[in-house]
């Protein structure tokens, strides 16, 4: 990064805080000078996060939000998001306040995005080998899982571990994401993968590895996996029929229609001369297995092609460069949201 630089592009970190009083002040302290701004969003914690970090900290990068009424995580993230673009930054970053994520990697998420390779960056905890084998397998498994639901609604298909907090992104391209519509609980990472596609944002892996101590998770694999998995359904729905029938029609865009045509026709086909079967007690004939069995081949065919060719549509290169800052007005203060210095 060449001098100047920084101050072109000025770093904003928000820290969403719920129940992370024990570790919030110690990581405030660990945040290096390349940030700017130091946002602390108290979601109506019920430690007062916020009143701890006004009263003890006295770094004058920081500042703290306090939510009045319990948004989610999600919720705090956007309105911290907001706040940042308010102050002006260029890149903003979002950390947790449980001390799981170094703040000595920061300059690894936003370097990317400095450098014009990418619109937003998230951290994987799955890349190094070691890291894996220390998880329980139940959180391996269950991110696999949805590690794959998610790929499939948002497109993104070369990603993992989309549960992961550790983000950063340009305010170009935050400044076109519809933050009212995005999910405002343990999906929202999900969701916000999905509306970057939406917008054909760049976003990359970053390798890192997470530092745990005493903290608990909030998130449950068992209870957010149903909604989990409607979200990400609806949200694969709704990209497809964005980008294949809406802003474009392609051959993909065929290949899925039609795909989806022979391999509904031979499985009801399929069904119905099975039915027959049984209730007369006769074999199907030759030439009625394969004119069940060759749509549903063909069919699958194509839309074996229209997910090579979903994959590599994936956005790989970066938009902010080519977006210009928006002018638009300041909003009105929330009414449910108290601002105030830590200094």
């Amino acid at each position: 990064m060449v001098l100047g630089e920084e101050q072109d592009q000025p770093i904003a970190v928000i820290i969403p805080c719920y129940r992370v009083s024990r570790h919030i002040l110690s990581l405030l302290n660990a945040i290096g000078r390349e940030v700017r701004h130091i946002i602390v969003v108290d979601d109506c914690c019920p430690e007062q996060t916020g009143e701890l970090v006004t009263a003890l900290c006295r770094d004058p990068r920081v500042c703290v939000i306090t939510q009045t009424d319990n948004q989610g995580v999600g919720g705090a993230v956007m309105t911290g998001y907001r706040h940042a673009l308010k102050l002006g930054a260029r890149i903003v970053v979002k950390l947790d306040g449980d001390g799981q994520m170094d703040p000595g990697l920061i300059h690894r998420f936003v370097g990317p995005i400095q450098q014009g390779m990418a619109d937003y960056t998230k951290g994987n905890r799955f890349t190094n080998i070691e890291d894996v084998r220390v998880m329980p397998p139940a959180r391996l498994f269950g991110n696999a899982g949805l590690s794959f639901f998610t790929k499939a609604s948002s497109g993104y298909w070369t990603l993992f571990d989309p549960t992961n907090g550790y983000t950063a992104i340009h305010a170009a391209v935050l400044e076109r994401l519809p933050l009212d519509k995005i999910q405002k609980r343990y999906f929202f990472e999900s969701d916000m993968l999905f509306r970057l596609n939406t917008v054909r944002a760049c976003v990359i892996d970053i390798p890192m590895t997470s530092i745990y101590a005493d903290e608990q998770s909030g998130l449950q694999i068992g209870r957010v996996l149903v909604p989990f998995l409607k979200g990400n359904l609806i949200n694969a729905f709704k990209r497809i029929a964005y980008n294949y029938f809406l802003r474009d029609f392609s051959i993909a865009s065929i290949q899925l229609l039609m795909g989806l045509v022979f391999v509904i026709f031979g499985l009801l086909f399929g069904l119905q001369g099975w039915e027959r079967s049984i209730e007369t007690n006769v074999t199907a004939s030759t030439g009625t297995v394969m004119l069940a069995g060759l749509p549903v081949i063909v069919g699958m065919q194509l839309l074996l092609s229209f997910l090579a060719f979903d994959i590599a549509a994936m956005p790989n290169r970066a938009l902010h460069p080519l977006l210009a800052p928006r002018k638009a007005p300041m909003p009105a203060a929330e009414p449910n949201l108290h601002i105030a210095s830590a200094a």
